[in-house]
């Protein structure tokens, strides 16, 4: 069933769980990801990234993944991840999505402020949902070609910005980076303790993948309501595309299926 981002965040961040948020770029990755959740009987957040629902995408992401979440009987949100651009916002509401996230991180305090304000402004009347970022979380892409660094988020200003710009979820930089890890990183999870008490919204960790398993627990207890997963599927898909390419077998099922698994 398909619910909005404050609905399926909330509940996790009552009952002190967090919700795994992952990217899909077409069908093998869709079906993935809902079937996964159904055998384990949990919530999940479908995203897509605007470069990736360019053209045809809107159409084929967005109706397969409302399509299919009726079809299934766990909590399943339709999300806009990262997005820079308000007129992407209003696509997004306009192809039924139940979650967007406007990217300020960044912006200054006022202006990240003020876009965050205003993607509020678009979605709300429609019963979206909206993330922003406070902070920013940087990381390194796939090929290692470019880095940024993080920016923690500070506990005064969470406050403040939920206040003026009425967020539904917040997602915070705490240690962790999108894309692949230069090493292992430290979470400060004292420092989420801080934003988990700034705040009654639920708040997000960006840069799952890769992220120790004890690490991501330990930040889930300490608040984090939503995961965000992207880099770590796709490593996987490559790899189960790569093991089907040893068949010679000229079929799409024998192609999809290990890469499914």
């Amino acid at each position: 069933m398909l619910v909005t981002l404050k609905d399926i965040l909330t509940d996790a961040r009552d009952n002190h769980y967090a919700v795994a948020a992952f990217n899909v770029v077409e069908n093998v990755m869709l079906r993935t990801v809902l079937e996964t959740a159904v055998e384990k009987q949990a919530p999940v957040i479908v995203m897509g990234l605007a470069d990736d629902l360019k053209g045809s995408g809107w159409t084929y992401i967005a109706g397969l993944a409302k399509l299919a979440a009726e079809y299934h009987d766990i909590p399943i949100c339709l999300h806009l991840d990262h997005c820079y651009d308000l007129d992407v916002i209003k696509q997004a509401v306009d192809y039924g999505f139940t979650g967007v996230m406007y990217d300020g991180s960044s912006l200054s305090f006022e202006e990240n402020v003020k876009m965050s304000r205003a993607a509020v402004e678009i979605a709300h009347p429609h019963g979206v949902s909206v993330e922003a970022e406070l902070g920013h979380v940087g990381g390194s892409d796939l090929a290692e070609t470019q880095h940024v660094e993080s920016v923690l988020t500070e506990a005064d200003e969470v406050t403040k910005f939920v206040e003026l710009t009425g967020v539904d979820a917040l997602a915070v930089s705490i240690g962790t980076g999108h894309g692949v890890y230069r090493s292992e990183p430290t979470l400060n999870i004292e420092r989420l303790v801080e934003l988990t008490k700034a705040t009654d919204i639920p708040l997000v960790m960006h840069g799952g993948s890769g992220t120790p398993d004890d690490q991501v627990r330990n930040a889930v207890a300490n608040g984090i309501s939503k995961v965000n997963v992207f880099t770590e599927e796709r490593i996987a898909m490559f790899r189960g595309l790569k093991e089907a390419a040893k068949n010679d077998r000229i079929d799409p099922l024998h192609v999809a299926v290990p890469a499914l698994n």
